[in-house]
Order: C-alpha cells, then sequence, then structure tokens
C-alpha cells in the first residue's frame, strides 16, 4: 500500500513538473507571431494593455505550481524515509525471528538434558560402587558387570556430544560464577591458590549455554601458626 501511494505521488510530481515547464514555454513565447506589421502598429498598445493581467495570471500558476510542486517532492522525500525505515524495521524482526527459532532448535532439548545428566550421575556412581566392590580382584560376573558399565558411560557420552552436551572440565581453571556454584573451600596442598582443586557434582554445557552448574571446591592458601 506504502509503495503505491508513493508511486502515485511520485508520478503526479512529474506531471506538475512537465505542466510547470509548459506554462513557463507558453509564457514566454511571442503573442502576435502572425500579426502583420501595420497591425502590430495600430493596436500594440492594446496588446501591451491586455497581456499584463495574462502575464500576472500566468506567473501567478507557475508560483501555485511551484509550491504544490514543493510539497509533492516534501511528500516523496517522507514516504521515501518512512518506507526505508519500515525495511530497516521489517529486516530487525526478521533477524530476531530467526535467531529465536534456531535457538528454539537448539535448546529446546533444554529440560530434557537436565534430567537425562541426573541419569548420567546415577550411571557413574553405580560404576564407581561396583569397582569399588573388589579392590583385591574381582570375578568374571563383577568384571563383565564392569564393562559393560563403562560402555554405556562412554556411549552416552558420545550421544551427549553428538547433541551438543558437553560436560564441564574445571579442575586447574578459575572459578566463573556463571559455570560454577561454590560449595567448599580445601587446602591449597600445591594448587594454586583460587583455582577450583575438586568437582562434587559434574556441570554440563549445552551448545555453549550452562544447564547445570558445577559444584566445585576452590584451593585457598593454608595460613601456618
Amino acid at each position: 500500500m506504502a509503495i503505491r501511494y508513493l508511486r502515485t505521488v511520485r508520478k503526479n510530481l512529474n506531471d506538475l513538473n512537465r505542466l510547470i515547464a509548459l506554462s513557463a514555454r507558453s509564457h514566454n513565447a511571442p503573442l502576435c507571431l502572425y500579426s502583420t506589421a501595420a497591425h502590430q502598429r495600430s493596436t500594440g498598445d492594446e496588446c501591451h494593455v491586455d497581456d499584463a493581467p495574462e502575464e500576472q495570471t500566468q506567473a501567478l500558476t507557475i508560483r501555485m505550481l511551484e509550491i504544490r510542486s514543493s510539497k509533492l517532492e516534501e511528500q516523496v522525500r517522507d514516504l521515501t524515509e518512512r518506507y526505508q525505515k519500515a525495511l530497516a524495521d521489517s529486516d530487525t524482526v526478521r533477524r530476531r525471528t530467526q535467531k529465536f527459532v534456531e535457538d528454539a532448535k537448539l535448546f529446546g532439548i533444554q529440560s530434557f538434558c537436565r534430567d537425562l545428566v541426573e541419569v548420567a550421575d546415577i550411571l557413574e556412581r553405580t560404576a564407581s560402587g561396583v569397582a569399588a566392590e573388589a579392590p583385591g580382584g574381582r570375578g568374571p560376573s563383577l568384571q563383565r558387570l564392569c564393562e559393560g558399565l563403562a560402555l554405556v558411560q562412554e556411549r552416552l557420552q558420545g550421544v551427549f556430544a553428538k547433541h551438543g552436551l558437553e560436560k564441564m572440565r574445571p579442575v586447574g581453571g578459575r572459578y566463573d560464577p556463571y559455570d560454577h556454584e561454590i560449595v567448599c573451600h580445601v587446602a591449597a596442598e600445591g594448587a594454586v591458590p583460587g583455582t577450583i582443586s575438586v568437582v562434587k557434582q559434574e556441570g554440563y554445557k549445552l551448545h555453549g549455554r550452562t544447564i547445570r552448574h558445577a559444584h566445585v571446591g576452590v584451593a585457598l592458601e593454608t595460613q601456618e601458626r
């Protein structure tokens, strides 16, 4: 609708400019081109007297047409600016909508992943418990169970990686409140004070976005008394 109206205004402006040009040419044309010399001498004063109001009328008409042309040009500029702004706003909305759709595709499984990493925690604790059952030696059944649990863990982590779910590796790094939650402080004992030295609960990220904070312990420098 805006484009159609803009085209109409531009057409009217072009027609108006042509009309101004025609009026100007008519104003500058000789009025008695086909008159004889004798007739010009006898009626010269009359032509001059009658042409004065006509010239004023033409000048006034041209002036009015110029004012109208100026107003139409202003409307064209205004409509062009509004049209360009509408295009820019539309492009911004399109990009935001596209980003929203892409985020929905990437993070639509976020809630499901939170629940799934809890299952991974249970599996990891079970595997560690089974491995601790026979510290001196393992029977065939226990050995097969440990191998099966390790295989399931490996397969589960492969599925996580396929869908952009990654386990954090914070040990040795600096504390980041966006990724970590401090649950305890431990003696440095060779670690750099202020760094993470122990993980109480694994943290996970989905496509770089933290979906579960890692519960960590931060190393503190001990004070000797």
